[in-house]
């Protein structure tokens, strides 16, 4: 691990124009490529108190042995540049977005004498038109095999042709009209190529007006009494139609745009991205990438953008680009892309209308992304078992842990402290036994005496159960079981009153949410306790390092570590699960306190309304006639509980009959004009 003032450039010797640079590691390689408007700030940025710094950045700048930079002419040619050098050196500190499956295209070999149409996958080549991407290969096949009445066109591969020029008959699609046969001359170069641009049209969302030629010609041959051609046409139309139907519809302007979301967590990001063209949903994909570099969300923006359309044709950068937030650098980026493109795109946030709601349904599906993925990581019995040996090859202990309980504690500003409990047996969540516990001994914002009294409560538990019912001790494993009706499996029970015992098992590892002085804490009190052979670890997520008692250096487990992602999803488990109880005890203290002066309201009734309604904000938004089902609660205590919490929400006044239990506001007065 270097220590980056080892390696710092002076401070005059950096250049104020733009550039980009490159932190390079005691072996030579890159590990991180930056840009930036002003090379000396930013560059100085990086070389300040680690403690100061983001963790990512952090272990960027000690990762780094040297940094190199070149200076360009303007913010355009280092976007250009950074990407170049990005593709070139594969910084293992940027965010690498990759597909996780080859994604299917409808390609056109425009640069052919005779242009074919085709499916295909991977790289895409020049002089070769693209459309999409598509979910799947069946869907654009059945689509081509619909638009080549319309548009007959070439769809065979080039020994087909050359065997039909030698032989002088067209193949089955020739005389069944689903090609217009140039291989036999049964249409010109010319004529062929006029096909293919209808189809390229028709694909590129301008297809208003190919039905609206095909509506006239067909009325025309009805008029003719030509019957047999104008039913050719309206099938023709039909065919059209039914390709246009598998295309909804989301945006009514017709506008071409890429509409992009990403949702992210500390370690990874999830991308989606919906082609519209023409209006209409053309093609969609979405991954999921690692995410290493320290950036915002308009940072990862810019990353996508960059490695989207970078090597893209004029074809395949849309007119607008519509993301969750902007980039710093979006002039630049707007710059770039119009480049590519040859005509202005604009990159922006929607606001308001279909746009905006497109974009909601974007975000939906790369939220459900990233939690589709993270449970396929967690399902799989091979990758949980392989959790689970790599977590006691690192941490050294002797048994895999099958159960892992972690423990977290959450307050606001030392009020209403509370902690949770959850355990994770074989890799995978048991709810059935998370606890909670309400932290009474310690006064203020001090996580680690709540975390000493945390573990204390749970293993004198333990212990207590052990010493009253030696002979279903946990460490026999001669115990009497049932089936718990909220979980899948069988739990130790107490013979005598046949419940299930809440802390009968000793886990193999303990996790606690934080650093050495929450792991001293919990260790100590197993200390005290006189329990040694239950391990004990932290997880901090300032660098996701892990902490064990009495060590000075934490272990580091690689990002990629399926051990890693395990120990975070059981942190992150008891994170929510405590936050959830926070919440709650919060909501009904913010209850208690608001109806304290209620006339007629004791505690037997509040404790009545807080189990009907839940929360105080379920309870606001119900109805006078709603409070007084519950029982025990009249028509004027139900107006008096109503008027009570608008008045604690700072509404305007309320004038309550009580009699009749109606509540009227009294209107504020109409804002001025002007």
């Amino acid at each position: 691990m270097a220590d980056p003032s080892t390696y710092r450039p002076p401070t005059g010797s950096i250049p104020t124009s733009p550039g980009v640079y490159r932190f390079k590691d005691a072996r030579g390689r890159v590990v991180y490529v930056g840009k930036a408007k002003n090379l000396r700030a930013r560059l100085t940025s990086y070389f300040q108190d680690l403690a100061n710094l983001h963790p990512r950045t952090a272990s960027m700048v000690t990762t780094a042995a040297g940094v190199e930079w070149t200076v360009v002419g303007t913010e355009v040619e280092a976007l250009q540049l950074e990407y170049s050098w990005i593709k070139e050196f594969d910084p293992r500190f940027n965010v690498k977005y990759r597909d996780d499956k080859s994604y299917p295209w409808l390609a056109v070999t425009v640069g052919e004498d005779y242009p074919r149409v085709m499916v295909g996958r991977g790289a895409k080549k020049k002089g070769t038109r693209y459309f999409g991407p598509y979910s799947h290969a069946w869907a654009i096949r059945d689509t081509v095999d619909q638009l080549l009445r319309v548009f007959p066109m070439r769809s065979c591969s080039n020994g087909v042709f050359r065997r039909a020029e030698q032989v002088g008959r067209p193949c089955l699609l020739g005389y069944i009209d689903k090609c217009a046969a140039p291989c036999v001359g049964a249409v010109t170069a010319e004529e062929h190529r006029d096909i293919v641009d209808d189809f390229c049209d028709f694909m590129a969302g301008q297809t208003a007006g190919h039905v609206r030629r095909l509506e006239k010609e067909m009325y025309a041959a009805s008029a003719e009494l030509d019957f047999e051609r104008a039913a050719r046409l309206r099938d023709d139309l039909g065919a059209l139609n039914r390709a246009l139907e598998k295309q909804a519809i989301v945006l009514g302007d017709g506008t071409d745009a890429d509409v992009v979301a990403l949702q992210d967590d500390p370690l990874e990001v999830a991308v989606q991205i919906f082609h519209v063209r023409g209006g209409r949903v053309r093609g969609q994909r979405g991954w999921v990438a690692e995410k290493i570099e320290d950036t915002d969300l308009g940072g990862l923006v810019e990353r996508f953008l960059q490695q989207l359309y970078a090597g893209e044709s004029a074809d395949g950068v849309p007119k607008e680009v519509l993301v969750p937030a902007l980039p710093d650098d979006l002039e630049a980026l707007e710059t770039w892309l119009t480049g590519l493109r040859g005509s202005r795109v604009s990159v922006r946030v929607p606001q308001r209308g279909d746009k905006k709601a497109l974009m909601e349904t974007v975000a939906r599906n790369a939220k459900q992304s990233l939690a589709l993925h993270k449970t396929k990581r967690a399902s799989d019995l091979t990758t949980r078992n392989q959790a689970l040996e790599d977590i006691q090859i690192s941490l050294a202990l002797p048994e895999a842990p099958l159960r892992i309980e972690c423990y977290d504690v959450s307050n606001l500003q030392g009020t209403e402290v509370v902690a949770s409990m959850v355990v994770f047996e074989d890799g995978l969540p048991r709810k059935s036994e998370y606890r909670r516990f309400v932290i009474r001994s310690v006064a203020g914002q001090n996580d680690v005496a709540a975390m000493h009294e945390v573990i204390t409560r749970r293993f004198r538990r333990y212990l207590d159960e052990r010493v009253e019912h030696p002979e279903i001790g946990a460490t026999t494993g001669e115990v009497d079981a049932q089936d718990d009706p909220r979980s899948d499996g069988p739990l130790l029970v107490d013979p005598d009153t046949g419940r299930a015992r809440k802390f009968a098992y000793a886990p193999g590892l303990v996790v606690v949410d934080g650093g050495p002085p929450q792991v001293a804490a919990a260790r100590r009190a197993l200390d005290e306790l006189g329990i040694d052979d239950v391990p004990v670890c932290g997880l901090a997520k300032r660098l996701e390092e892990i902490w064990l008692p009495g060590q000075e250096d934490p272990v580091i487990m690689p990002r990629t570590s399926e051990a890693l992602f395990l120990l975070q999803r059981v942190r992150d488990e008891a994170h929510r699960f405590a936050i959830t109880h926070h919440r709650s005890r919060r909501s009904k203290t913010m209850v208690e306190s608001v109806l304290d002066d209620v006339p007629g309201l004791g505690e037997v009734r509040r404790k009545a309304l807080l189990k009907r309604f839940g929360s105080l904000r379920k309870m606001r938004a119900a109805t006078v006639e709603e409070i007084a089902d519950v029982p025990g609660i009249g028509p004027r205590t139900a107006a008096a509980i109503v008027a009570a919490l608008a008045e604690a929400r700072g509404r305007a006044p309320v004038s309550v009959n009580t009699a009749t239990g109606e509540i009227t506001d009294e209107l504020d007065p109409a804002p001025e004009e002007g």
